[in-house]
């Protein structure tokens, strides 16, 4: 019951961010709306990890969430002007 709830939040969740990273009214607003997916992909495979008993996916998530914030503080950096 509350994992099912936990994934359907989690999709209204992706919806939300796609609707952000595609409408944003500037490059900084999509992306933190790349971030905020990157950040949601990750809870998605904690999630996983729990559903299906494998600790893979926990190893994922971490791999994941590590590229996804290098990634953003390199974009970021970009957009600044500074690289």
């Amino acid at each position: 019951m509350i994992l099912g709830l936990s994934f359907i939040l989690i999709g209204l969740a992706v919806l939300f961010s796609t609707l952000r990273l595609l409408k944003g009214p500037s490059p900084f607003d999509r992306l933190l709306a790349a971030d905020t997916l990157a950040v949601i992909t990750t809870a998605l495979l904690v999630l996983m990890a729990s559903y299906f008993s494998r600790v893979i996916y926990m190893d994922v998530a971490l791999v994941y969430s590590v590229l996804g914030f290098a990634g953003v503080v390199v974009i970021a950096r970009y957009l600044e002007g500074g690289l």
